[in-house]
């Protein structure tokens, strides 16, 4: 009998070591074969897995196995390097005797995968939040592991928008003028409220199935690339919602920051590269977390950078992306995310990243940009190849109600904005906008004035860097920032079953909606071809009577544009800009297509903007 009682309790033993050892995660879930870097770090994950010795089969090299003091992971380090595609199987002992296995999949790449073409100044982007766009799929309004329910009467929750809506769309947003397309995060965020913003991550292997699927994320980028348009990736280095499976259970205590516990950032950046900075003012920037909701990722952590850089080289194999956006760039830590940012782009040599450098100073912002001598000062360089103009931001939310030009008011703002272009390496790799997702509403601000927006408009279209525009406001929608996130992220009027209003199509239009969409529509049209604004020189005027003149030109075309921002109509007189009109005799604007003879005095109505094609 006590035989049979130690056989049956050797059995049992070795069935709850093998069910307490299964795997309950694997990252990446597989992987590609022809990487440039040919190191690949795997993280298995499961009750106590760190008892195990671990094994693959096909020769493959294991070049480090790292244990943590929590049990629960394995990082296991893999030599990749002339391993064609194929199915792995890593094989976990103990005692020499084997317990489990697990596949893994390395799967082929794209053809000139490495070499795709990313966003420049050539393009047009369209910002856009998934949860209040469209909702092309109600079935996946809700999702059952998942805690916040779709419910449209409140402003900070989940409204069912969804991939499904965007791809539904894509005729509209092709209409506009748009290149690219930037949708803020799509991954997993399963706050209890306010997750419609994706921006606290609880799986960043995962598109929130809200949204849809990882193949419908796919499917979006591949209907894109049918109409010769590009997906950008709203990409979160800096932090995590607490949701995330593994702050619930953290590899190890160092993989965020602590304090210990929780210390919220001071959100002074400028801590970052102020020589004169304390201590515990760098580390509270760098280190404090956001909101308390959003634990802040160590990027000084091998492992954690590791993790981050090959989560983003996944997420473009498989998704096939064309650019990254990345939220509270200059929060992170320094090194760490230079090392990011250049480990993504040897990877990818003409993969475009724009980081959101929120700062109020041409200097600072310019500090973040790839080989800023700035930064150079203090041997950093970011490797960013593009910052956010937030600069250029800031004067258009006050310039168009400065209608009586001083001094420091009126469009002279926006002249010094561009005469501060050479603090900055490459001022053609600046995405310029006149409000986001986080701002104020451009038409909240202007009270609606279709004049004032036509001048902005014409401003974005024709300067140097990266035009972006922000859902709705092509078709004049407004939302006042003080009542609250919600009010600046409406529904797109026409993207729910039932909408009384559908702007998403001309019929569907008010008279209002049409204006608004029609001239955006017209004036990115004719961006999208015109190689003279997207990386032509320029040359400006000193505004004088609130009437701003500048040129962008090519040594085979130059375009000519004047904003008049005064409240009178003004005359322009040719000769002060003798020096770009040259031997041009005529101007036809590309809105109205109205001829100027522009060696001749000529007139410019008041809160106007005139777009110039010189000709002969």
């Amino acid at each position: 009998m006590s035989l049979i009682k130690s056989f049956f309790l050797t059995l049992v033993l070795l069935l709850s070591w093998q069910l307490e050892a299964q795997i309950q995660r694997v990252e990446p879930p597989y992987w590609y074969a022809g990487m440039k870097n040919t190191e690949l770090q795997i993280l298995f994950y499961g009750k106590n897995i760190a008892k195990n010795e671990i094994s693959v089969s096909n020769d493959i090299r294991i070049i480090e196995v790292i244990k943590t003091e929590n049990p629960n992971y394995l990082f296991v380090t893999i030599d990749t390097k002339n391993v064609a595609a194929q199915e792995l199987v890593f094989t976990f002992s103990k005692n020499k005797k084997k317990t489990f296995s697990q596949k893994y999949l390395l799967k082929p790449r794209r053809e000139n995968t490495a070499l795709r073409k990313s966003f420049d100044a050539s393009d047009m982007m369209y910002l856009l939040m998934p949860d209040r766009f469209a909702n092309g799929n109600p079935k996946n309004d809700n999702h059952k592991s998942l805690t916040e329910k779709a419910n449209r009467n409140l402003s900070s929750g989940r409204h069912g928008g969804d991939i499904e809506g965007i791809i539904q769309n894509l005729n509209y947003i092709q209409e506009l003028g748009v290149t690219t397309v930037w949708c803020t995060p799509l991954c997993e965020d399963n706050d209890e409220q306010g997750s419609y913003h994706g921006y606290a991550q609880s799986d960043v292997y995962q598109i929130d199935p809200r949204y849809g699927t990882n193949e419908d994320y796919f499917r979006l980028a591949t209907e894109l690339h049918k109409k010769d348009m590009k997906l950008v990736m709203d990409y979160v280095t800096n932090h995590w919602g607490a949701e995330h499976w593994m702050i619930k259970d953290l590899p190890t205590y160092n993989w965020i920051h602590q304090f210990p516990g929780y210390a919220q950032t001071n959100y002074r950046m400028t801590t970052q590269f102020d020589p004169n900075a304390s201590k515990i003012d760098t580390k509270l920037c760098a280190d404090g977390w956001f909101v308390k909701s959003m634990p802040d990722l160590n990027q000084s952590h091998p492992l954690v950078l590791n993790y981050l850089i090959q989560n983003a080289i996944w997420w473009i194999e498989s998704a096939d992306l064309d650019g990254f956006r990345v939220d509270t760039y200059s929060y992170n830590d320094k090194a760490g995310i230079a090392k990011w940012t250049k480990a993504i782009t040897n990877e990818y040599p003409n993969f475009n990243i724009v980081g959101e450098v929120w700062m109020q100073d041409q200097a600072q912002m310019a500090y973040w940009q790839k080989d800023s001598k700035i930064a150079a000062i203090q041997n950093y360089n970011s490797h960013l190849p593009t910052v956010m103009d937030f600069t250029l931001m800031d004067a258009t939310a006050k310039v168009f109600n400065e209608n009586k030009a001083s001094w420091n008011d009126g469009l002279i703002k926006i002249y010094d904005n561009f005469a501060n272009d050479f603090l900055y390496p490459n001022p053609n790799s600046l995405l310029t906008f006149v409000e986001n997702h986080d701002t104020q509403r451009f038409n909240e601000t202007y009270k609606k004035d279709f004049k004032k927006y036509a001048m902005a408009m014409s401003l974005l279209a024709t300067v140097r860097g990266i035009p972006q525009i922000y859902y709705g406001s092509e078709i004049g929608m407004a939302g006042n920032k003080s009542k609250g996130d919600g009010a600046i992220r409406l529904d797109f009027p026409g993207g729910w079953k039932g909408d009384p209003n559908n702007a998403f199509t001309k019929e569907g239009r008010t008279t209002e909606q049409q204006q608004y969409f029609e001239f955006t529509s017209k004036l990115f049209q004719w961006r999208k071809t015109n190689e003279t604004v997207h990386f032509g020189k320029m040359t400006h005027y000193v505004p004088v009577d609130n009437v701003y003149v500048y040129f962008r030109f090519t040594t085979e075309k130059t375009v000519m544009i004047v904003i008049n921002n005064g409240l009178v109509t003004q005359s322009i007189k040719p000769e002060r800009f003798a020096e770009n009109i040259q031997h041009f005799k005529s101007g036809k604007d590309v809105i109205t297509s109205q001829k100027f003879d522009i060696q001749t005095d000529f007139k410019i109505e008041s809160q106007t903007a005139l777009i110039l094609e010189l000709q002969p």
